[in-house]
């Protein structure tokens, strides 16, 4: 199921950084913000398999969750608006008017919102909830948070091979585990994978990635390991230093970090070359896993 217009495989940048020259490592970016603007990275890899089960199973609407400020849910209405579903947004907490913008895209973008008060929210793959949801909209494909489950880490397992280039360790962003559970089912027998996470306290997203692996896979790979040391502060906030890489970054390299995830992400890996902890001679591939529009429409 191709997405128009669509750049998969994503482009492989080699990145010149006297920092990381310093420390022996040679960085690439995957570039899977660019495979579509409304369907970057991690969400088109993450929908494509539901999509195709959605319309192999005669589903005529997608449903599903996230913040009010969720990238998921941009990119779901907008994978309805491209392929012809109707689309159901459910959305944590109260309504609020005027919509911002993500909102207002998702609208935009033919989405039916509705809200469930937080303590519901929890609730939100309980029997009870999701045949609420059936009565008040009809028959859905239902699509998890943030777009993670066993398709989705068939769609991510797809990403490594698309580069050709040799490389030791590949590192992405963790949000809710189905990147990095599918990015290291991907590789070849010497390479591992490295997410960092963007949540404070994001050790149990080790738990998520093993349960997403064996519901894919049947098994858990060995070759991942997930960093929570490089959050500053939690989803959503900063701290000045990040800013100040962000900026720099800009700088040098003439390309903009989202602050959620990828800047986080990417702190992480030039600290750790910095500490040594990657061997001379190692080739990082760093996903960059696509804009994130909750920094956009807050900034």
């Amino acid at each position: 199921m191709p997405v128009p217009p669509a750049l998969v495989p994503s482009p492989v940048e080699v990145l010149a950084d006297e920092r990381l020259d310093a420390a022996g490592v040679g960085l690439l970016l995957k570039r899977d913000d660019l495979i579509h603007p409304d369907l970057p990275g991690n969400k088109w890899r993450k929908l494509k398999y539901n999509l195709e089960a959605a319309q192999a199973a005669g589903a005529t609407r997608l449903l599903t969750f996230g913040g009010a400020y969720s990238n998921h849910i941009r990119a779901v209405a907008a994978a309805g608006a491209i392929f012809g579903f109707e689309t159901v947004g459910v959305i944590r907490g109260e309504a609020h008017d005027p919509l911002n913008p993500s909102l207002q895209f998702a609208v935009d973008h033919g989405m039916r919102l509705t809200y469930l008060d937080r303590q519901t929210y929890r609730r939100k793959t309980e029997p009870d909830v999701i045949d609420r949801l059936g009565a008040d909209f009809g028959d859905f494909y239902l699509i998890p948070e943030g777009g993670s489950n066993a398709l989705a880490v068939r769609g991510c397992m797809e990403l490594a091979g698309e580069i050709t280039d040799d490389f030791d360790v590949i590192c992405c962003a963790v949000g809710t585990g189905g990147t990095l559970a599918g990015i290291a089912a991907g590789l070849g027998p010497h390479q591992r994978a490295i997410g960092f996470s963007s949540l404070k306290g994001g050790d149990f997203l080790s738990d998520d990635v093993a349960v997403l692996q064996r519901d894919a896979l049947g098994e858990v790979t060995g070759n991942w390991a997930i960093e929570t040391d490089y959050h500053f502060g939690g989803y959503a906030k900063s701290k000045p230093e990040l800013v100040a890489f962000v900026d720099d970054f800009e700088a040098r390299h003439g390309l903009r970090l989202d602050w959620v995830y990828v800047a986080r992400m990417m702190y992480g890996v030039y600290d750790l070359a910095a500490q040594g902890r990657f061997p001379r001679g190692t080739t990082i591939v760093a996903v960059i896993t696509g804009p994130d529009f909750e920094a956009q429409t807050r900034s």
